[in-house]
Order: structure tokens, then C-alpha cells, then sequence
């Protein structure tokens, strides 16, 4: 896990994390956003993105896994948020790494839904 001391460290995390991001963003209509907030990171958020990116491209699935802020669930950190081309958003929460891989196999690959889904408490602009 990084250890953050200072805040250059933090915008030092963010850039690589953007540039790591952004060749997939755009290229994909499967959008998994890990929230990266003080309480997410502090969770295993970054672990959990790592997982993501490395088991998405692994099993062959083209998806942007994107870093957000704070989504409000810190009471369920790490929370991930998945969207699916013509479904309804989903928030999983208290994600391990077991969760991040039933959420490959069984949600984004087959469509089932499996247990930690939170209801959405925010709108989109």
C-alpha cells in the first residue's frame, strides 16, 4: 500500500493514476469507478484497482476502471461502482478482492447480480 506523507504525494498518486486510466477510458462502454477517497484508500482501494485493471485485461474484458472521489459510503468502504452498456448503474459495497472477482464473473460477465449492492444516494448531473 502507498504510504501518502504529504500532499505532493497525494497529486503525485492522482496524476499516475489518471495516466494509467486514461488509455482506457472512452475505449470501453463497461465503466468501473473505485471510489479513492482518504477513507477508501485507507480500505484497500488501491489494491482493489490494481486487482481490477490486472483481471479485466487478464480475462480479456475491455472495461475503464476509473478513479473517483468520495461517493458517500464510507460506512462500506471500498465501494466500486459498475455500469454495463443499457443497465442500471450498480454500487457494490465492502469490496475484497473474493467481491471484486464475483463482480467479474458473475455481474459484468453474466449479468447476475450478487450480494453488497447499496442503493444509489446521489444524482447525476
Amino acid at each position: 500500500m502507498v504510504k501518502l506523507k504529504s500532499s505532493e504525494d497525494f497529486l503525485k498518486l492522482k496524476e499516475s493514476l489518471k495516466s494509467s486510466n486514461n488509455q482506457n477510458i472512452k475505449e470501453s462502454s463497461i465503466e468501473i469507478r473505485i471510489a479513492m477517497a482518504t477513507c477508501s484508500i485507507a480500505s484497500g482501494a488501491k489494491e482493489l484497482m490494481d486487482f481490477f485493471k490486472e483481471e479485466l485485461n487478464k480475462r480479456g474484458i475491455i472495461a475503464s476502471v476509473i478513479p473517483t472521489g468520495c461517493m458517500g459510503y464510507c460506512f462500506a468502504e471500498p465501494t466500486v461502482e459498475v455500469k454495463l452498456p443499457n443497465k442500471k448503474t450498480q454500487i457494490f459495497g465492502y469490496v475484497d478482492i473474493k467481491k471484486a472477482d464475483a463482480i467479474i464473473e458473475k455481474y459484468i460477465k453474466n449479468g447476475e447480480l450478487i450480494d453488497g449492492i447499496l442503493p444509489i444516494n446521489y444524482e447525476k448531473i
